[in-house]
């Protein structure tokens, strides 16, 4: 059974942003929030929280982190105590308050764009500025084939460090890499952590999209990358993208070092108790049940992001796309073709699928889309036709 719904009948029935951002015929694969059933574990956990009528504030159990734990150790054979994890709504909110333990008002912050927009954000909200460290896009040349990945990016390690030379000493990393699906390698993980800890620099590493890792990559933990990365790091994640559980508000702060525990424990007791608890349940039951509905959804996964790659060059001539190694999420270039730095409001008017506009992700972003593939099979099939007609 398909864990996908199509788009149409999900604009009946839904309430979110993703369905009412736009009007019912436009297609919606802009936000990174899926067309999926929840997964019945989940949904079992959150009907039996409503028919019991625990809804109030949120405890202060050991459920949460012992089930990521035993999830970190399961996926990634990474070893995670429970102590040093701790709840908050969302990562954003776990950004930002993570940011105000470990800088001070006016510090710069290295973010590496193309990269999700609120880093931006972030890192103003909690008093900071930040300085760009653009990723390395793969060399002129080396086409994007039906079978290439996003693998050829990197880090621009000689960037970091130019920029911790300057006097920056914290870096807000996103692994797996959105927009891209770019999964860091070890090494290179390894290489940021040593770096860091030559500066004595904080490593705040947005994971939110783990989970998500597709068959052909492999995901390291930045915390377990080497030695020097646990004392210098906190991991940011939730159940929320892997599971479409974003509006149920529950992300965790994974530390590893009393470092960690320190940073943790001079936040507000606000920022523990705002967690929601209908996301604290629904998170336990993904972590601790979810397993064999999320392998059915990567596989699903994995045959968009084929389907795309095979037939994209069809159906905008030019664009160019690798399969991204995490997530549901495509970076596609399409610079090569007539419709300006921000194609997405193009394709918007001609041919009424949403996209992500390519700018909001930094000036790298011109002539780019971000195209959400979290969908039916047949809802990117008629996304893709819908395309085909743009001249």
């Amino acid at each position: 059974m398909s864990v996908m719904v199509s788009a149409f009948d999900a604009h009946h029935t839904r309430t979110s942003e993703k369905y009412t951002a736009f009007p019912p015929e436009v297609l919606p694969m802009f936000v990174a929030e899926m067309d999926s059933v929840l997964a019945e574990p989940v949904r079992d956990a959150l009907v039996a929280a409503v028919t019991n009528g625990d809804t109030g504030y949120v405890g202060h159990g050991r459920a949460l982190p012992e089930a990521f734990a035993d999830f970190a150790a399961d996926r990634w054979s990474w070893r995670v105590d429970p102590d040093l994890v701790r709840t908050t709504t969302d990562v954003s909110v776990a950004a930002v308050e993570t940011l105000r333990r470990i800088i001070e008002p006016g510090d710069r912050v290295v973010i590496m764009p193309p990269v999700y927009p609120p880093f931006w954000d972030y890192v103003t909200e909690a008093g900071g500025t930040t300085a760009e460290v653009p990723l390395l896009p793969p060399a002129e040349g080396a086409g994007d084939t039906t079978g290439a990945t996003t693998a050829d990016w990197r880090m621009d390690l000689d960037g970091v460090r130019a920029a911790l030379a300057d006097g920056v000493r914290t870096i807000l990393l996103c692994n797996p890499h959105n927009p891209l699906g770019l999964v860091h390698p070890r090494d290179e993980l390894a290489a940021l952590a040593r770096l860091a800890a030559e500066y004595d620099a904080v490593v705040v590493s947005d994971e939110i999209h783990a989970p998500l890792t597709h068959a052909d990559a492999v995901f390291t933990p930045f915390l377990d990358s080497c030695p020097e990365a646990a004392d210098l790091g906190v991991a940011l994640t939730s159940a929320s993208k892997a599971w479409n559980l974003a509006g149920t508000k529950c992300a965790l702060m994974v530390g590893a070092s009393e470092r960690a525990r320190t940073w943790f424990d001079g936040m507000p007791t606000e920022v523990v108790e705002r967690t929601g608890i209908l996301g604290y349940t629904a998170s336990v039951a993904a972590f601790r049940a979810g397993g064999p509905w999320l392998a059915s959804l990567l596989t699903e996964l994995t045959v968009n992001r084929r389907t795309l790659a095979e037939r994209l060059d069809e159906v905008l001539p030019g664009a160019r796309y690798r399969q991204p190694q995490a997530s549901y999420l495509a970076w596609i270039d399409l610079g090569a073709l007539p419709f300006g730095d921000d194609p997405a409001a193009v394709l918007l008017d001609r041919s009424e699928v949403a996209l992500s506009r390519g700018l909001d992700f930094g000036r790298q972003g011109a002539g780019h889309v971000r195209l959400n593939f979290g969908c039916s099979a047949e809802t990117l099939d008629e996304a893709l036709r819908r395309l085909s007609a743009v001249r």
